[in-house]
């Protein structure tokens, strides 16, 4: 069974840091291209960076480039997402998400097949 836990949310003053950790289990991880997503209240699910399976390649939505990082350490199963230059308007849930396997790096929602629970990041002004 495939799991994936979200770590490192929390409450943040804007302008601070956040660090958020994804641990896979259930899966060959390196086989699959990984997502984080976000959703605020009331709006839609919405890609913020992804990274490929063997990790040479990302993506960012435009509001986070240049201030959120993504990597992944395939011995140890985990991808990150760093967030530098928070904003009141980065709060949401944020969610990780395993892509096919061998995949490419997407930006659609629909494109990933395993997610984890969410983890809950607020940005205070």
């Amino acid at each position: 069974q495939v799991q994936l836990g979200e770590s490192g949310g929390g409450l943040v003053q804007a302008g601070g840091s956040l660090r958020l950790s994804c641990a896979a289990s259930g899966l060959t991880f390196s086989r699959y291209p990984m997502g984080w997503f976000r959703q605020a209240p009331g709006k839609v699910r919405e890609f913020v960076a992804a990274i490929s399976w063997i990790g040479g390649s990302t993506s960012y939505a435009d509001s986070v480039k240049g201030r959120f990082s993504i990597s992944r350490d395939n011995a140890k199963n985990t991808v990150a997402l760093q967030m530098n230059s928070l904003r009141p308007e980065d709060t949401a849930v944020y969610y990780c998400a395993a892509g096919p396997q061998f995949g490419g790096v997407v930006q659609r929602t629909s494109a990933y097949v395993h997610w984890g629970q969410g983890t809950q990041v607020t940005v205070s002004s």
